[in-house]
């Protein structure tokens, strides 16, 4: 984890500094907010410490001028610690607000915490499989198809729509009621037995023994699910 660490009192720094490289943390500083925007254009940030009263260029302006090229977390180290100068650190893009003097055990967590739920939120997201096979069994959900064992499946609209959720969830348990309400939708005015007949009818097209399912399984008690 890269920090960087922005203040014009030399001893803040260096006590930063040292408590979060003992810590692990690799550490750059600038002192004015001229240098630290230029430092923060260069990249390669996962944190930056950044003091409100600031020469040349106080924080919140560092901080607007860095949102509009780059989502770095950032937070406020200031001993300004009334409530609308936090307001005004937060509309200004800041991700977070520590008033000094602090504690330095609350900065490494913030820190972390804060890293943590920017490298999850940056994370790109799983597509669902687009082709799913198992053996025989192809599913191509683009095209709305199923194969097994090369012989094209005909299902039903909705046969299709619970094999999709199903399928492209493996292991994971479907209630008659989920399914319902994500299938019929919520105005639906039967009853969750109309997904029991249909799973009935989706498994004898695609089982070899509807009563031993190979693909589509039944958790009593529970729901369906797709065994993968």
């Amino acid at each position: 984890m890269k920090i960087l660490i922005v203040d014009d009192e030399k001893v803040i720094v260096k006590g930063l500094k040292y408590a979060l490289e003992n810590d692990g943390m690799e550490t750059d500083a600038a002192y004015d907010g001229e240098e630290a925007l230029e430092m923060i254009k260069q990249g390669g940030y996962d944190l930056v410490l950044l003091d409100m009263m600031l020469p040349k260029l106080d924080g919140m302006e560092v901080c607007r001028s860095v949102r509009e090229f780059s989502d770095v977390p950032i937070v406020f180290l200031t001993a300004r610690g009334d409530d609308m100068d936090k307001i005004m650190g937060l509309e200004s893009g800041a991700d977070d607000y520590i008033t000094k003097p602090f504690n330095m055990l609350e900065v490494r967590a913030r820190i972390k915490g804060i890293v943590r739920r920017s490298r999850r939120a940056a994370a790109p997201v799983q597509k669902k499989p687009n082709v799913v096979v198992n053996g025989g069994f192809v599913f191509d959900a683009d095209n709305r198809r199923l194969t097994i064992d090369g012989v094209e499946i005909n299902l039903t609209s909705k046969e299709y729509e619970i094999l999709e959720i199903l399928v492209t969830n493996p292991r994971k348990i479907y209630s008659r009621d989920a399914l319902l309400k994500a299938v019929w939708g919520d105005n639906y005015a039967g009853d969750a037995r109309t997904v029991d007949v249909h799973v009935r009818r989706l498994r004898e097209k695609i089982e070899k023994m509807p009563g031993e399912p190979k693909y589509v399984q039944t958790k009593w008690g529970a729901g369906y699910f797709y065994k993968g």
